[in-house]
């Protein structure tokens, strides 16, 4: 019985991926937020991440991933997940309200050039609407990740990848694909010497 279950889930993770994969609307957002993301570093602006629990994750995964290395041995790249700082996150929690918790990093750390990547699942999480927000108020470019629901975040992003699923953990599979996408082609874009 487990192992038909378990088969099961495989291949709805794998189904997901191939309706990403030959959805043209996100690749060429995913293309986009390449591009974008590139030319930020580019001009020696930062890369922002934001989510919460698993997309939490995501991001700091994403975050490592270009600030230490992807596949090449190269210059560190200013990438950050904003809820590393605990210290921040519960004080911020406690004085101001736990939806403030990103909107209050974003509007002390991004600046014009700089980009943030918004995750959620949901695209309704109020923390993360709160950020993007003020990302836009500061002239930063927002990438959004999502599920295929529209979401109250959608209309404040530049570019906005919306994983074809209503399955949250299917969803967030996609998401660190996506992550590992962009890491591979900002890599390519920003150090390949061919």
């Amino acid at each position: 019985m487990s192992t038909d279950k378990i088969s099961h889930i495989i291949s709805a993770s794998a189904n997901v991926k191939v309706a990403l994969s030959q959805n043209e609307e996100c690749v060429l957002a995913i293309d986009q937020s390449v591009q974008i993301i590139s030319e930020c570093f580019r001009n020696e602006g930062k890369l922002l991440l934001c989510g919460n629990g698993g997309s939490a994750s995501d991001a700091q995964h994403i975050a490592a991933e270009l600030s230490g290395r992807f596949y090449m041995d190269r210059a560190p790249l200013f990438a950050e997940a904003l809820h590393v700082n605990s210290s921040y996150m519960t004080a911020v929690a406690n004085d101001y309200g736990y939806d403030k918790v990103y909107s209050r990093m974003v509007q002390a750390k991004a600046k014009k050039n700089d980009c943030l990547i918004a995750i959620s699942t949901s695209g309704n999480s109020k923390n993360i609407l709160e950020a993007v927000k003020t990302a836009k108020k500061n002239d930063v470019q927002v990438i959004g990740l999502t599920g295929q629901q529209d979401g109250l975040m959608d209309p404040f992003c530049d570019v906005l990848i919306k994983v074809p699923s209503n399955d949250t953990p299917r969803i967030q599979e996609c998401h660190i694909l996506i992550g590992h996408i962009l890491c591979e082609l900002i890599e390519i874009n920003l150090f390949s010497k061919d």
